[in-house]
């Protein structure tokens, strides 16, 4: 089984480079959802949450309030390492668990810090990086998120810079100026290379 590490900045295209991969025979671990799923109601990274930062940063319905805490993270980096030390471990539990549940010739790790942490590259046969400009990230968390421009830019800035990305690439997707189809294409041609 091809272990193959997915990443690219934010408004990259990388979750709908995930996706396709996935339609076309690629078992995908969606680091970012498992994140997600730690932090709902009921979510096993709820109770330390609670605990650490208190009971404002926890909805009414028990979900941690993320938009409270993204400020807070922004502002306060000690923050970001506590909430990464509840987090984390949870997801790489739960990565494991799926890891050796899943029946593929390629097993793609969506994972946006990919590059900033260091626990990934032994893990790792390859690592493909989609990328863009950074004006393009711009527009596509915009139009996506409804973010105002310097929120998107703090976390372009919170992210490895595209230099450092690329240095650790395998494999580059460039994803900027075209298409859905021409992206699918591209995608397809890769994914026939990979033994799918």
């Amino acid at each position: 089984m091809l272990r193959l590490g997915l990443t690219g900045g934010v408004g990259s295209g990388k979750s709908t480079v995930a996706r396709e991969l996935q339609s076309l025979g690629a078992a995908l671990i969606d680091a970012d959802a498992i994140s997600r799923q730690c932090t709902l109601a009921n979510g096993s990274a709820m109770p330390a949450i609670a605990r650490q930062f208190g009971p404002h940063f926890v909805t009414p319905a028990g979900a941690m309030d993320r938009n409270r805490m993204r400020e807070h993270v922004f502002a306060h980096p000690e923050a970001r390492q506590a909430l990464e030390a509840i987090v984390h471990p949870l997801v790489q539990q739960e990565i494991r668990r799926q890891s050796d549940l899943a029946q593929s010739p390629c097993l793609v790790f969506d994972i946006p810090l990919l590059v900033e942490s260091p626990h990934w590259r032994h893990q790792l046969d390859r690592i493909l990086i989609v990328d863009c400009t950074e004006e393009t990230q711009i527009r596509r968390v915009q139009a996506r998120n409804g973010w105002e421009r310097v929120a998107v830019e703090a976390v372009i800035r919170q992210q490895s810079a595209r230099e450092h990305r690329l240095a650790a690439a395998d494999g580059v997707l460039w994803n900027d100026g075209v298409d859905l189809q021409v992206l699918r294409h591209e995608v397809q041609r890769m994914a026939a290379r990979l033994g799918l």
